[in-house]
This record gives C-alpha cells, structure tokens and sequence, in this order.
C-alpha cells in the first residue's frame, strides 16, 4: 500500500474555508462522529476542527467510546456525514469490524470513513480499504491539524457530493415508479389522482391538490375546464367545473397555467404544467411553501415523464369512449347495453324491469332509396323521441336500426312503445312513417349475464320477426330451447353427413295410362341407429338454416347420377330421376355450373335429370329463379315445378319459367272426393295441359285417387298405391319385377 505523501501547512483549506453568501448559507450542521476509546482524543480532535465551517456549514460532533456504541449511534443518526473511527478499541480489529458492519449490516454508503490508529506501522487489512469504501487511513501522530483538517474537509464534500448524487438517484427512482405506476391506471380519473398524490410525494406533502384539464364529457378535447382528479379539502369537487372551486385564486392560477402553457410558482402555492396544448390539464399544490430549486428540477423530470401517459391516458379515454358509446346517436352502444343490462340484473327488485329491442322495420329500404345521410337523421330522430318520451330509462343503440330499452315493466308496455311510433318522423323536410317490432323480456327469466339476457331478448325480436301478424313478442324459456335443439340438431347432421350416415330412397313415378315406372324421385333420408329416421321435414328447414343444404344438395345430385349409371348397367335405360333444390342453391352464381359439372363428369343424359323447385322458392326470389332455371335449361335437363297451387305465385312468372312439369300436390289429392278438392287439382291439371305441360300427381293411396286422376287426363302419378320411397338395392329389385317401359 502506497503511504500518502505529507501535506504542507500551507495547503490546509480550513486556512482560506470555502464561504457561501449568508442567504445562500444553510442553518444546518455537519454531523461528525468522533470513535475512540481514548477521550484525550476527542478533546483534541473537537479543538483541533473547533470552528470550521465547510460548504457553508459548521460541524458538530457527536463521541462514541467503543465500536459497539458507534454502531449505537450510527443507527439513532443515520444523517451522520464522517466518522474518525479508531481501528484499536475493545480489540485490535474493533474499528475494521465496525466499517464492515456500517456498509453491510447498517446499509450505509454515504457517511465518510477516516481511520485512525495509535500504532506505529499498523495497516488494515487491505481488503477492508477496497471492499468497504476507506476515504484514509493515519496514524495519530500524522494527523497534524492541518491534515485533519484537509482530510475531514475532502471527506465532507465527498460526503456532500455523494448524497446529492444518491438523492437524485433516489428522486429519479421516485419518478420511475411513479410514472410506471401510473401507466397502469386506464382510468382518467384515477391517472390525474395518481398525479396529485405523487407529486405531492416527490415534495414531501400531504396529498391536497386539485388537477383540471380541458376535457369535455364525451372524451372530446373542448373548452370547458374540469377538475378530474383530487385530494385533501378539494376532493368533494371531483368531476365539477373549473368555476365550482370557492377559492377564486386556485381558479385563477389554473387559468393562468393552461392558457400560458406553463408552470406558476408562488411562496404558498404551486400550479404546474401538464401534457401539451392539445391535451392539456394544471395541477395546483397548496405546498405552504416556495418550491426549491432542486425540487423543481424533480418536478420538471416527473411532468416530462408523466406527459406521455397522460396523453396517452386522455387518447385511452377518447377510445374507450368510442367503443361504449355510438357516435351518431350519442346513445350506449351494444358493449355498453350488455353492461348496463349485467348492471340491472343484479339490483334488487329487478323482477319487475324488461329488456326490449325495437327493430326499426325495413330500415334499410330507407338508406337504400333515400340515402345514408336521411337513415341517420331519422335513427337520431328516433332516438331523440324515444329520450324524450320515457324518460331515465336505459336507451341504447345495439345494432344498425335496433334500440335497447331497459326500465319498469309499466313504463315499457308494447302498446305504449307502439304509440311512439304511430305518428312519422319529419326527416330532411320529407315526412317518414316508421313500423316497429319489437322483442320483450322479463328480467325474472333473463339470468344474470349481459350477453345472455341480449341473446334472450334477441330470440323474441327474432320470433316476432318471423310471425307476420305479431309486432312483439315476450320470451320464453321454451323459445331458447327450440333454438338449442336446432343448433344440436345441426351438428348431428353434419356429423352424419362427414360420417356417411345420409342416404338416399328412391320413390318410383308412374305413367297413369300402363302404370309403368317412367321415373324416380330421390328423397334425401337420415336413419337412427335404432333403426328409426328422422324426417325430412324436421331436418331439412335446419341443413337451410345451416347452410348445410348447400353441400347436400350437390351430394344428392351426385348419387342421382351415379344411381342413373347403375340404372342404365341394370337395362333401365329410359328412367328419369327428380332431384329437389333449394333456395340457397339457386343464390349460388355457380350452381348452373356444377350440375353441368356433374352430368359430364358422369356421362348422364340431361334430359335424365329432373331438377324440382316448389312454390315458394320462386317467390322468394323470382328474377333470381327464372335467370337460373333459363341457364340450366340450356344444359337439357328437365324442370318441375313442386307444389304448385299451395302458394300465391303469380301465372305471369309460371309463364316466364322454362318448365317440363308440374306437380299437383297431395293436399289436394287427398281431398279428391269434395268437391273443392277436385275443382282444384283438374284446374291445375288444364293449366298444365293449355301451357304444354305435363302434369304428375303425388300422394296416389286409393284406386279411386288413380281413376279421378286419370279421367282428369293427369298423365303421371306417384305414391303409396305404387311404391314407398326405396333404399338403392330394395328398388333394383323392385325394377326388376317390373315391366321396362
């Protein structure tokens, strides 16, 4: 170890002390510790420094005896800034083992160590030098009081500088965590709170400020100033006007902050700065006190850490903001209604509470004829009655041309919300009459959940929607297990279907004049396990509702084909086979295209393939109907018309379809013997006969169904008098027996 060189007299700084201006000096002490178990050398170190001022400060000394007593008194004053610590005491190591334990057991870092030793040649352990921060090392008889002098002066300035190092560590600590903290409140609210409590944190106060910023109700940025975040004597003022405050100097130091865009220091009192010109917010601190210098310096790093979180947390706002509330309307949207719904279903009493849809009807024959721009006016129309006319009711917009009403069962009773609709809107100087329907729910049946109880309301809007004489409907418990039913349903079906558990029957068609089988129509069947099937009346309006129907429909087709192939190997050469489609199928702009697909790929004879439409397809979507029925015709295959006569369709689309037949239904075959039975069933046959149709019978059972129709001059005929629908190898065998045509 190097041994220091002496240090002339000339050089002491207590000679020429370091002075500070008397306003600038602080009215504090030095703490100096002297440890020694020799009380001469307390005397005659305190006379030795008696009267030196450092950085503007005068020491004071405090006397330990012993290393025990020192650690005593270190941890009683942990402000102390130097230790003349004695390495001899109660044994030869004392002071070394004392040093250890003030940078390990006390944690202490920033007290200066000067140590001193009465032995001649005696050096510390080096390791204690290096490991535990030593300022130096003397004996006693090198410490002239010049040397102690600049040693305790150099070892008080490095005091000095390491604690405002250490402080700004500790104060840039503060406003890390601070800032981290804030970045996890969403609320802005909670944010400008956050803001108030720690920088009344960093300033060493008590929580009492008010943050205000220019922030309107709907998360806009507008010029109404208010106080959204608070503590101490100002927290009653949360969520108020700027103007509410009593005090008309924090009013005016807010002002003076937001419009000149900076900070306002006064002797009591403090309003900072916040954010940028487009979202901005002052908070005002009651500190009793000027701000120090060093303080604001901390201020200044807090505000510019914090500024991004709070505009961050104001664009949050705008967001969330946007995402609860619909901006046309101004009303909840969807998110915010299921809310609100989850809300009041857990209030007391709720048993008497509804929920409602009301469905603007055709809404959207409104945008699409009269534009966008008049569906908007008249949405805000709507909504603005419906405010006026029920009051603190919940009002939601849930969906395009659907409103969310929750309240009193009396108050929300269909007739009344019917009224509201009776007279028309006045929309863009234009008068718009308005139908409704509406779905009800009584919150005694609706559960708890927000989503459940819109899904519940949403299924009676849907049955009201359906039934063309109801404008409402209630729900009902019953309603949501049809809709569970069918959805269990549909993914049995697909199941069955990805299983090949679907088959198809054949139901033989006869020609009335030699009863010879001319045909076939293709049923789609769906067989139990037990044996039993599960009729096509039940699960086929599902596999349409699923859309399944779409790829049922072509795998019939196919087996139509390849049965056809099978038929031709067998000698049935001649035979047709009447394949059923449905609406979904005719709305793909391929369809056309895939029966073409079909027939070449299989090599079957169009005029072998009869494809079925009934009534009620073509009225769905007549145009639709007829541009697809013309492209398939083009192909060769055969068109039929299926029940005809159960619906109203218009003769003038009959007369536009490319037809080959038409079906005379069984509902009026069965009722031949009246007489309004069988007007209706020869009317339809003469229609066929004057438009060159042939005509086909269906539901045959009786002799005497067969012998009206025939004297009808009804060409073909299939039913139960003949054959039931047929699995593949039982109708083979069935052709079989029979005559070939």
């Amino acid at each position: 170890m190097t041994t220091p060189k002496p240090v002339s007299d000339e050089l002491v700084f207590a000679a020429e002390p370091e002075r500070l201006e008397p306003s600038e000096r602080a009215h504090t002490f030095w703490q100096v510790l002297i440890a020694d178990d020799d009380p001469e050398i307390h005397q005659v170190t305190r006379l030795a420094l008696n009267g030196l001022e450092i950085l503007g400060r005068p020491l004071n000394f405090i006397s330990a005896y012993s290393a025990e007593e020192t650690l005593k008194i270190l941890r009683q004053h942990p402000d102390i800034a130097l230790v003349l610590l004695d390495v001899v005491m109660e044994h030869d190591n004392a002071g070394l083992h004392a040093v250890e334990q003030i940078r390990q057991e006390l944690n202490n870092h920033d007290i200066r160590i000067i140590l001193r030793t009465g032995q001649p040649g005696y050096a510390p352990e080096e390791r204690v030098v290096l490991d535990y921060d030593i300022n130096d090392y003397k004996t006693k008889s090198e410490l002239t009081r010049a040397h102690l002098v600049t040693a305790v002066v150099a070892a008080i300035r490095s005091y000095q500088q390491i604690s405002t190092i250490n402080q700004n560590r500790h104060g840039l600590q503060k406003i890390i965590h601070a800032g981290i903290s804030l970045m996890e409140i969403t609320s802005l609210q909670g944010f400008a709170d956050g803001v108030v409590t720690q920088i009344a944190s960093l300033l060493g106060l008590r929580a009492e400020g008010v943050l205000c910023a220019r922030i309107d109700d709907s998360g806009h940025e507008g010029e109404r100033v208010h106080v959204i975040g608070s503590a101490g004597q100002y927290a009653e003022f949360l969520q108020c006007e700027l103007s509410a405050l009593p005090d008309p100097y924090i009013v005016q130091q807010i002002e003076t902050c937001l419009t000149e865009q900076q900070h306002q220091f006064a002797e009591q009192d403090t309003t900072l700065f916040v954010g940028s010109g487009r979202h901005a917010a002052a908070v005002f601190i009651r500190s009793q006190r000027a701000i120090a210098e060093q303080d604001r310096q901390l201020i200044e790093v807090f505000l510019h850490n914090i500024t991004i979180g709070y505009e961050n947390i104001t664009l949050f706002q705008q967001l969330r903001h946007a995402a609860y509330i619909d901006p046309l309307t101004r009303l909840p949207n969807r998110n915010e209604f299921i809310r609100l719904l989850e809300e009041q279903a857990r209030q007391e009493n709720t048993d008497a509470y509804v929920a409602v849809l009301i469905d603007l009807d055709h809404f959207s024959d409104i945008n699409d004829g009269l534009g966008q721009e008049t569906g908007n006016v008249l949405l805000q129309a709507v909504a603005k009655r419906l405010q006026s006319a029920l009051g603190d009711v919940v009002l939601a917009r849930v969906d395009a041309d659907v409103f969310g009403l929750v309240g009193p069962a009396e108050r929300l009773q269909p007739d009344r919300l019917l009224a509201l609709f009776e007279l028309a809107f006045t929309v863009l100087g234009q008068a718009l009459p308005v139908g409704i329907t509406m779905g009800l729910a009584r919150f005694s049946t609706l559960g708890q959940h927000g989503l459940t109880i819109l899904k519940r309301t949403n299924i009676a809007l849907n049955m009201a929607k359906k039934q063309s004489d109801h404008r409402f409907v209630y729900y009902d418990p019953n309603m949501e297990r049809a809709t569970e039913q069918r959805i269990e349903m549909t993914h049995a079906l697909r199941k069955a279907y990805a299983d090949e558990a679907l088959c198809v029957w054949y139901q033989p068609q006869i020609d009335l004049a030699n009863r010879e089988v001319i045909g076939l129509e293709a049923l789609l069947r769906w067989p139990q396990a037990d044996g039993s099937m599960i009729g096509p009346d039940v699960f086929i309006p599902v596999a349409e509702y699923s859309g399944l129907i779409i790829e049922l429909g072509e795998w019939v087709l196919n087996q139509a084909c390849l049965m056809l192939k099978r038929l031709e190997h067998a000698g049935h050469r001649n035979l047709r086979i009447a394949v059923n489609v449905s609406m979904p199928q005719f709305r793909q702009t391929e369809f056309p295209a895939q029966v073409a697909r079909h027939l070449k790929y299989h090599g079957v004879n169009p005029q072998q393939i009869e494809l079925e439409i009934t009534e009620s397809v073509i009225m769905d979507e007549p145009d639709t109907v007829v541009n697809v029925l013309r492209k398939l015709k083009t192909l060769g295959v055969q068109i039929a018309l299926d029940d005809f006569g159960t619906g109203f369709s218009s003769l003038n689309y009959l007369r536009q379809l490319p037809l080959d037949r038409i079906k005379v239904d069984r509902s009026f075959v069965q009722a031949l013997d009246r007489p309004s039975g069988a007007i209706i069933a020869e009317t339809i046959v003469r229609l066929g006969q004057r438009l060159k149709l042939h005509t086909i019978a269906e539901g045959i059972e009786t002799e005497r169904q067969e012998l009206l129709m025939r004297a009808m001059n009804c060409a073909e005929a299939q039913g139960f008098l003949y054959a039931k629908p047929l699995p593949a190898d039982e109708l083979m065998a069935f052709l079989a027996k029979c005559p070939k045509p």
